[in-house]
């Protein structure tokens, strides 16, 4: 399933999450003062920006030095976007890879491992750099201004739950999660079209 610049960012922006985020971010930051939320939101999302853009990078050597195909990364990489749209828009059907809470400042876990820079934005930017190597540059662009979305969401975490409220930011989330569902079944089938070509016939 061939991607374009916008394409991608979406795809990006459905997996990341970041009004999903927005509850787990205040619980986390709750008791950090505001100048210091805004130093780390901004550096959390720096090391996940960080984290993306080496695996996008490595992430062809990485597909090569274990021997996997395309098509298996492809129906993987469907599978896993599939059954974080299910969390999304059926939570208690789903899996979550949220982590607990915890009172400490975050630091790099896990706020920018696992909630931004996660399994499902990992297994999208391998997939993108894998089937369409060329357009490295179009991928690491996509990237960035879906990062640079995430940093401005989570740091309007507390404006957006006052405006929108609890219920506004779960219905976001749903119809996120469907429209996820939707990619997900697309590649399922692109891999499935180039593991067994018969199947396109």
């Amino acid at each position: 399933m061939p991607h374009d610049f916008l394409s991608a960012l979406l795809v990006l922006l459905i997996v990341m999450d970041p009004l999903g985020n927005v509850p787990i971010v205040l619980s986390l930051l709750r008791d950090t003062p505001k100048e210091r939320r805004f130093l780390l939101i901004t550096r959390e999302c720096l090391f996940a920006l960080a984290i993306l853009l080496v695996f996008m990078l490595v992430g062809d050597r990485l597909l090569h030095v274990m021997h996997l195909t395309d098509a298996s990364l492809e129906i993987a990489g469907g599978v896993i976007l599939f059954l974080i749209a299910m969390g999304m828009a059926f939570p208690s059907m789903g899996v979550s890879f949220s982590g607990p809470e915890q009172e400490a400042e975050p630091m790099l876990v896990p706020l920018a491992i696992p909630m931004i820079a996660g399994p499902s934005s990992l297994a999208t930017v391998l997939l993108l750099a894998s089937r369409q190597p060329e357009r490295a540059w179009t991928w690491a662009g996509a990237i960035t201004l879906s990062m640079v979305v995430v940093w401005l969401v989570l740091l309007s975490a507390n404006g957006l739950a006052r405006r929108i409220g609890k219920s506004g930011l779960i219905a976001l989330e749903r119809l996120m999660g469907l429209l996820l569902a939707a990619m997900a079944v697309q590649m399922l089938i692109s891999g499935l079209r180039n593991a067994f070509p018969m199947i396109a016939q």
